[in-house]
């Protein structure tokens, strides 16, 4: 009787054929290699991952200068690399270019940045049009930026514009788009090749980075391939993604090893006849069907050549011959140990989440949590018109340069919070009734690495002689404020003082707002008394719409 041939045994021989190609290529490049490098390091000396970074962004290391040797760093990582998780040869990665570059001809979304970067001829306007497009969008999605976009080159068509501005400008129109110390670095960079580098944009990457302040890796090579044509690969948060996915890299995607391995492929992939349009592809792609959750598999223009469609494919083959769980066959095949680039096997496949397993996500430390106490203090004015308090930030750390309500900080749920915001809103505007001091309710906004938790107080001044203004203060109108260089949380903190309804803002995730149940709005028959003991004050809706962001 002819033994049973288990159906494992079958499966492993449909498999084998793919693994035996693999660990081939890796026998021919490591011995290669070998050849070429008689110092190669053993993958045990790797260096280990670094921390996690924030979720969202992208390490950025200094490129080396010219003509020096390599880091150690970089030696170990050729050493440690799987060539599973590399492109076999120079064809493949010119399919990958060309089938990339066709899909990004026809598919590519029209933005004003684009079109303002390919019409113009002067290298220096190219630069800078490209420069405030990727500052802008760094952390920000691009149908946010695209109105800042254009009302920015509207007002500073120039560098030279730019940097005759006051930063109370930029941050005027940069309000509400978050992360201010963007714009005051894009204006300061501004000065600086007005003012030292003769009104040249630098042309390199490197020397870019070198000498522009606030730009990094990335904004450099964005900077230097699509203005300038350089041949240098960029990567951001949509790159990670796609090159996570079609080399199936599951390694922590912050640790410096994995963020090295993912420059390297960039740069290795970059189209050198149109390195912008390359780039920007990559991240079209990112953007528009790599995406985080429920990527358009179909619609990818490199599909054959990602690694983890083939290892969706493989999971749905095991699941078809009915195996039990997931059978361990590594399509990964490192000369000893674990892969550098592989997941670690405490994060097994997510049948459920596809070619979604990569990139791996990386564990986010929770924000802090503090707490202030902030007063909108109004007073009547001798035109007619109230005028309420700001006072200015300082002009470094959160927020910096930007105007506020006068606000203290204090113990979450302390007792002296009234008595000590007093204090400081006499501090500003002298001697106050402190018996019309009044909480309305919290606003609850999150910053990117602090939890801020705001009480929110009114105080309300009648027929009162309007105080002295101080340095670093001053009083606007209504209108004046929804047009000043305020954060999106003073806009919401305004919004409680207006007696807007509670609840959380539905365009923002990021912040909350909630009222007292004493302050809610009252009963019709309620109202009805209210409004025949007080004077009906008309109120312009236009300025209760404040959009949160």
């Amino acid at each position: 009787m002819t033994p049973r041939v288990p159906r494992l045994s079958i499966l492993w021989a449909i498999m084998k054929k793919p693994r035996a190609a693999v660990e081939r290529r890796c026998r021919k490049q490591a011995s290669s290699q070998a050849g070429r490098e008689n110092h190669a390091l053993s993958s045990s000396q790797a260096k280990p991952s670094a921390p996690d970074a924030c979720a969202g962004t992208i390490p950025e290391f200094p490129e080396a200068p010219a003509g020096l040797a390599k880091p150690q760093e970089e030696v170990v990582l050729q050493a440690s690399v799987s060539p599973y998780h590399l492109f076999r040869d120079a064809a493949e990665v010119t399919v990958f270019r060309e089938r990339l570059l066709s899909w990004y001809d026809q598919e590519k979304r029209d933005l004003p940045w684009r079109r303002r970067a390919k019409g113009e001829v002067d290298l220096d306007r190219r630069a800078y049009a490209v420069w405030v497009s990727e500052v802008m969008l760094q952390q920000t999605q691009v149908a946010t930026v695209i109105n800042y976009y254009t009302r920015w080159m509207q007002k500073w068509p120039t560098l030279q514009d730019l940097a005759r501005a006051s930063l109370e400008e930029v941050n005027q129109l940069w309000a509400g788009l978050g992360y201010y110390s963007r714009g005051r670095r894009l204006q300061e960079g501004a000065r600086k090749v007005v003012e030292e580098l003769g009104g040249h944009v630098p042309r390199t990457a490197e020397t870019l980075q070198r000498l522009l302040p606030g730009v990094g890796r990335y904004t450099a090579g964005a900077i230097a391939s699509i203005a300038f044509g350089q041949a240098t690969g960029v990567v951001d948060g949509n790159v990670v993604r796609v090159l996570c996915r079609v080399r199936a890299i599951g390694a922590d995607a912050s640790s410096t090893l994995v963020s090295q391995q993912l420059w390297s492929l960039a740069q290795e992939l970059v189209d050198p006849a149109r390195p912008g349009d390359f780039n920007q592809a990559a991240m079209e792609l990112g953007a528009t069907v790599c995406t985080p959750q429920r990527p358009l598999c179909s619609q990818c223009p490199v599909q054959s050549l990602c690694r983890a469609h083939q290892r969706v494919e493989r999971e749905q083959l095991l699941t078809s011959q009915s195996l039990p769980g997931s059978l361990d066959v590594e399509e990964c095949a490192p000369n000893t140990g674990q892969c550098q680039l592989c997941a670690p096997p405490t994060e097994p496949w997510d049948q459920t989440l596809g070619v979604a397993n990569f990139p791996r996500k990386a564990s986010r430390r929770p924000p802090r949590e503090e707490c202030s106490a902030i007063c909108v203090l109004e007073q009547p004015w001798a035109l007619g018109d109230a005028r309420i308090l700001l006072v200015q930030r300082p002009n470094s750390g959160l927020l910096a340069g930007l105007w506020e309500f006068p606000s203290v900080t204090v113990v979450p749920s302390g007792q002296c919070q009234r008595k000590a915001l007093l204090q400081e809103l006499q501090s500003w505007a002298g001697p106050l009734p402190a018996s019309r001091l009044q909480h309305l309710g919290q606003v609850v906004h999150t910053f990117s690495h602090i939890k801020l938790t705001y009480q929110v107080y009114g105080l309300a001044l009648e027929g009162q002689t309007p105080v002295t203004t101080p340095s670093g203060a001053r009083w606007l109108t209504r209108e004046e404020f929804h047009t000043a260089a305020v954060s999106t949380a003073m806009k919401k903190v305004f919004r409680v003082y207006e007696g807007q309804q509670p609840g959380t803002c539905k365009s923002s995730r990021r912040s909350q707002v909630s009222i007292p149940a004493s302050r809610k709005r009252p009963s019709p028959g309620q109202q009805t008394l209210d409004s025949f003991f007080r004077p009906h004050i008309p109120t312009d809706a236009s300025k209760l719409n404040i959009a949160a962001q």
